[in-house]
């Protein structure tokens, strides 16, 4: 019998959904990261969000994302306008084009987790995403407790 263990297994999870949804936003010209971006942005409204949110949302790590966004700067997906009420952060709002582009990508995604999701029934898959999201708050947590035990 094989055991099976959870980080080899979200690991391949991971790695292949990547990979497949890498290879349907590359006539986009964008990254699956660059999509989050975009994501939580649009989700964001039109107030957007500081580059330290973006981070915090995306569990990275400050420097990944500030590459992440000037590339998309560059792009013109987005811009950085000053912070109305602090003066060292910038606010990182989405432009029309990254709007379009976000539309776009936003139907692969969806046609892209129909796909994964099929091999499982209707009830079967809402349980799996329901038990998946305790299973990456029980990683966040333990990730956080982790740090505070070093201290």
């Amino acid at each position: 019998m094989t055991t099976r263990r959870l980080p080899p297994l979200l690991r391949r999870a991971w790695f292949s959904l990547n990979q497949a949804f890498r290879q349907r936003l590359a006539p986009l010209g964008i990254t699956p990261d660059q999509f989050t971006v975009l994501r939580w942005l649009s989700e964001a409204g039109c107030q957007g969000l500081t580059q330290t949110e973006i981070t915090e949302r995306m569990a990275s790590d400050p420097n990944t994302i500030t590459a992440t966004v000037r590339r998309m700067e560059l792009a013109r997906l987005l811009e950085r306008v000053p912070h109305e009420s602090d003066g060292r952060s910038k606010r990182v709002l989405v432009l029309p084009i990254g709007r379009e582009v976000f539309s776009e990508a936003h139907l692969l995604a969806l046609a892209l987790q129909g796909r994964v999701l099929e091999c499982l029934s209707e009830a079967e898959a809402e349980t799996f995403l329901m038990l998946l999201e305790r299973v990456a708050e029980a990683c966040s947590e333990a990730s956080s407790s982790g740090a505070r035990k070093k201290d």
